[in-house]
Order: structure tokens, then sequence, then C-alpha cells
């Protein structure tokens, strides 16, 4: 447990941080978590919505997320068959830390922005 300076003793394996950043760790797996916090998604409608992310490496965050049990994948029966992506209960839990992320991130450019240069 972290003392008043946020400082502990010893390492802990299962220090809650290090759960944290490890569960959103990898390029681009926020973004990906980012664009689910709205609802089920398909492959082409995260591919249209990251275009900067190659098919490959979502392909790969996707399974990622996958098994670190954030995401589920569903398939959908009808012709052709359709492949939706949805956050899991686990991965729901993350929202309030990716809104403050990006809250954190907006106020630290601004920052940025107003030093001199």
């Amino acid at each position: 447990m972290p003392d008043e300076r946020g400082r502990t003793s010893a390492p802990e394996p299962d220090c809650p941080v290090e759960v944290t950043l490890t569960a959103i760790s990898g390029r681009w797996t926020t973004l990906v978590l980012r664009e689910l916090m709205g609802g089920p998604l398909s492959f082409g409608e995260l591919r249209d919505r990251l275009p900067s992310l190659s098919a490959k490496v979502l392909t790969d965050r996707l399974r990622d997320l996958e098994a670190r049990g954030l995401i589920a994948r569903r398939t959908h029966p009808g012709f052709p068959v359709r492949t939706s992506y949805t956050l899991t209960d686990l991965g729901r839990v993350l929202r309030p830390l990716l809104i403050e992320l990006y809250r954190t991130g907006n106020t630290l450019a601004a920052l940025r922005r107003s030093l001199p240069r």
C-alpha cells in the first residue's frame, strides 16, 4: 500500500497501477477501446474510424484485447456473416480511466502550447 507520498516499501506484483497500465498497454490499444465505448462495431467500422491503423495491426489489437478479456467478438448469422466487437464488463471498467486520460491529455497539450519557445 502506498504511503502519503505515493511510495511503496516494496514492489508488488499485483500493484493496481501496474495492473491497470498493463490492461491498456500497447500501441493503438486505447484508441480501439475508445471507439468501442460507444457500442459494438464491425472490423470495417473500426478501420474507418482509425484510418491510420493497418488491418494487420487492428487484427492483432483485437485478438490481444479479446485474450485479455476486455472485448468480445460476436458473429451474427446471415449472408454475409457479420462479426462485431464489443466491450466486456471488464472492458467497460476502463471507461472512466480513458475519459480521465483524455481530459489530462487536453490539459497537458494546452500547457505545452502556453510554454515559451
